[in-house]
């Protein structure tokens, strides 16, 4: 075990000791490409990973299809909350042909976990947050997801399944989901996923870090980003809907920062659909179904943003009972 810290740990400081010396690079360049460098192999581990998760989905997409129809919301939750990019393409081009509920697809955008998961995962000291947020939009997604069907909906047709074209349903690399098989590709989609959230990562770090060394602290720089403003959870649930996964990335990157409250932090990932949001704008044809989706999103969201960052029902002292500090 102490030969495998010494490795993590020499791992982690060599950005620092080739970086450092560069002394032409401002101070806030240097520690955004250091705390971004820093990343990379944990990174590329965990997309690895969620490489494995996405060839047996590939595979098994027509059966996961057929269930969600079937059992709806609490289906469609559950394997969305699984990490990886092409669930909500394939749902919402499944919905724009009508089977699948709305319920259902509301259910599978709550429960979405993206980039935010695998980023989460590279800080040791956010990592125990991964499961209550996981689970927070579980529960939330399957709850909405059966009043939305209740309520008003359209429901899933009972003809045989179709999918969506193979060759439409890309991951968020741009990748199609039908050469997931290739042995290539095993190493490559993991490689590409790393150095695109690399990116994103460092991009926002220097941007992060350039403005907190103009406001001075954290402190001031929370501030005015409205922290602990009830306005904070509507604003992070509408920046949420943006369909791309750099969005997540950034959401995620504030939290680490200490720039906007677990609260917003929650709200947005509750509204951050991915590529499928993309998809449906694209492809509903009724537009105010898309709006009513969207807008559903937005006020579970909002809800629930607001109910971590106020501590209703008690439910920050809940997780700290269970040893996470909220």
């Amino acid at each position: 075990m102490s030969t495998v810290g010494e490795i993590l740990n020499f791992i982690w400081n060599m950005p620092e000791e080739l970086i450092e010396p560069i002394g032409f690079l401002p101070d806030f360049f240097k520690d955004a490409l250091i705390d971004s460098l820093g990343l990379i192999p944990f990174l590329f581990l965990i997309f690895l990973l969620i490489e494995f998760v996405e060839r047996y989905y590939a595979k098994k997409r027509h059966l996961f299809v057929f269930w969600i129809k079937k059992v709806g919301p609490l289906f469609g939750s559950l394997f969305a909350s699984l990490p990886q990019c092409g669930f909500s393409v394939i749902a919402s081009t499944v919905y724009t042909r009508r089977l699948l509920s709305r319920g259902t697809l509301v259910a599978v955008y709550l429960a979405t976990s993206d980039e935010a998961i695998p980023v989460l995962l590279s800080f040791p000291d956010k990592a125990p947050l991964i499961l209550p947020i996981i689970g927070v939009k579980i529960g939330v997604a399957i709850g909405v997801g059966y009043i939305v069907d209740w309520v008003v909906t359209y429901k899933a047709k009972d003809p045989v399944i179709e999918t969506a074209k193979e060759e439409e349903i890309e991951g968020c690399c741009h990748h199609h989901l039908i050469h997931a098989s290739r042995k290539r590709d095993f190493w490559l989609h993991p490689l590409k996923h790393t150095l695109n959230i690399f990116v994103f990562i460092f991009l926002i770090s220097v941007v992060l870090a350039f403005i907190l060394s103009r406001t001075g602290s954290e402190e001031v720089m929370a501030k005015y980003c409205l922290m602990n403003s009830p306005l904070q959870p509507f604003l992070v649930s509408l920046v949420g809907l943006i369909p791309n996964c750099a969005i997540s990335v950034m959401l995620t990157m504030l939290f680490v920062k200490n720039t906007i409250s677990f609260g917003s932090l929650v709200a947005g990932l509750c509204t951050s659909g991915g590529l499928g949001i993309l998809v449906l704008l694209r492809k509903n044809a009724d537009k105010k179904d898309t709006c009513i989706i969207l807008g559903l999103l937005v006020l579970v969201g909002t809800i629930l943003g607001l109910t971590f960052q106020y501590n209703v029902f008690n439910i920050n002292g809940i997780l700290s009972l269970l040893g996470i500090k909220v």
